[in-house]
């Protein structure tokens, strides 16, 4: 089955997962910022992926519009917009999107589908997963910096649409993506979004991934958080389900292991590229409004709700915020100053 496929969306997901399926000779059309179209029209479009292997998309075969009003003839909408646009971009869809186009959401966080359901009433919205990370590299370069599945939400029914999410699953596999279509997709969500809480003790750092994983200072706080998170979790009787072949719940333990023997186990979970780093990292870096409230703030949120308490996450979202007030990229933390800072 063809679809026509649209992303709302044209930042470091959204290039990267649409520009996989366009080299694949899939009909996708972007829709980005100003910035990105004259991007993409001055440079050809430059997919890298872990290990320095590229695939490249001529600047001629790759359309970018401003406009959600060019989506009105898809059959699949990539929504890739960062979580704190998804009211503003469901609402630009709405009145444009065929009625009976899929929309999934290709989001971090776990309430972004549902966002897009109250403003798109009537619409196909479905959840969705990256479960990698990709950073962009500017002249029309995107680098993916970690291995993961892409995951879209499979609803029970009607047939027809059950028939086009296959479809788009297949087009991601060919396109060289592990995709899975849970039925379940809310219980993944929680798994994500344990994972991406590492986000912002990488935009506080400034180091890349496999150094805040094996460097013991960062692992630390990387297991305060993360074993806050799931006690929260407990409080509120959600159990996240697997995503990749460790499952959360014991990665506060897997963290606490010697260094060599870590490396060793976290093979299992993902690879990663020496300069891998997290899109809340680029965004200081851009200067532009992060995540946080949408990931570590989900647990404070989350606690709240439950008679829990997540003093620690609820630390790292003011950490954020400082610096996006500030204003000058990542603050560039060590390991004793972001543990000193978190513990006040």
């Amino acid at each position: 089955m063809a679809l026509a496929i649209g992303v709302m969306g044209a930042g470091s997901i959204g290039c990267y997962v649409g520009g996989r399926l366009l080299a694949r000779g899939h009909d996708v059309l972007f829709i980005g910022r100003e910035r990105i179209r004259a991007e993409l029209t001055a440079h050809d479009l430059r997919l890298t992926d872990i290990g320095g292997a590229a695939e490249v998309v001529a600047k001629e075969r790759v359309r970018v519009e401003t406009e959600a009003a060019m989506l009105a003839d898809r059959d699949v909408i990539l929504v890739c917009v960062k979580s704190a646009q998804s009211e503003e971009a469901g609402r630009a869809l709405a009145s444009v999107v065929r009625k009976d186009a899929l929309i999934v959401s290709m989001q971090n966080g776990v309430r972004n589908a549902e966002t897009l359901r109250q403003v798109m009433p009537g619409k196909i919205v479905l959840g969705g997963i990256v479960g990698f990370n990709v950073v962009s590299k500017d002249t029309g370069t995107f680098q993916r910096g970690t291995t993961g599945p892409l995951a879209i939400e499979m609803p029970a029914d009607p047939a027809d649409v059950v028939a086009r999410v296959e479809a788009l699953g297949a087009a991601l596999t060919e396109s060289g993506f592990e995709t899975e279509l849970p039925t379940d997709i809310r219980s993944k969500q929680w798994s994500k979004l344990m994972m991406n809480l590492n986000n912002a003790v990488s935009a506080l750092s400034g180091a890349p991934t496999p150094q805040l994983i094996f460097t013991p200072g960062y692992r630390r706080v990387l297991r305060a958080l993360i074993g806050e998170a799931l006690m929260v979790l407990d409080a509120a009787k959600i159990r996240p389900a697997r995503l990749g072949a460790i499952p959360v719940r014991y990665f506060p333990t897997l963290l606490a292991l010697p260094t060599a023997v870590l490396r060793v186990a976290a093979r299992a979970q993902l690879q990663m590229d020496p300069e891998a780093r997290s899109s809340m990292w680029e965004d200081l870096m851009r200067g532009r409004m992060t995540e946080v409230d949408f990931l570590n703030g989900e647990i404070v949120a989350l606690a709240k709700t439950c008679g829990a308490s997540a003093p620690l996450n609820a630390r790292i979202v003011e950490m954020v915020h400082d610096a996006e007030n500030e204003n000058k990229g990542s603050p560039g933390l060590t390991p004793d100053a972001l543990w000193s800072a978190l513990d006040q």
